[in-house]
């Protein structure tokens, strides 16, 4: 397994790309290749504060339904309503269309990189 060199990525599978003063998450194909075929996405809306390592949102799949933790702590501006028609994206393009929300963050950035992150997958 190869992680975009370019992202972050948290204990519980989500990767961050730090754009500027944003922070863009979605959950890593490690996560969806262990989760099975997504069925259902859900995400909070727009304006919703988040904290680091608490529950945002959740992803189903055929096989069970898991939560998704916040990497960051922040407020969303953005949410992929793509996802709602599309949830095969995360199967498909978890770093490209399957993006979850776009969040303002309020503290520093988780520091695991790619290297370290596809190593501790493979334990």
């Amino acid at each position: 397994m190869s992680s975009p060199k370019e992202l972050r990525y948290s204990e519980e599978h989500e990767w961050v790309k730090v754009e500027g003063d944003k922070v863009r998450i979605g959950i890593t194909d490690f996560a969806q290749s262990e989760l099975g075929d997504i069925v259902f996405v859900e995400l909070p809306e727009a304006g919703t504060e988040i904290k680091a390592d608490e529950p945002f949102g959740s992803v189903e799949s055929v096989k069970t339904v898991s939560e998704l933790y916040a990497p960051i702590s922040g407020k969303i501006v953005e949410v992929n309503e793509d996802l709602n028609d599309n949830p095969e994206y995360v199967n498909e393009s978890p770093y490209e269309k399957a993006w979850m929300i776009v969040g303002l963050r309020y503290q520093p950035m988780i520091n695991c990189c790619a290297e370290q992150y596809d190593n501790d997958c493979e334990d």
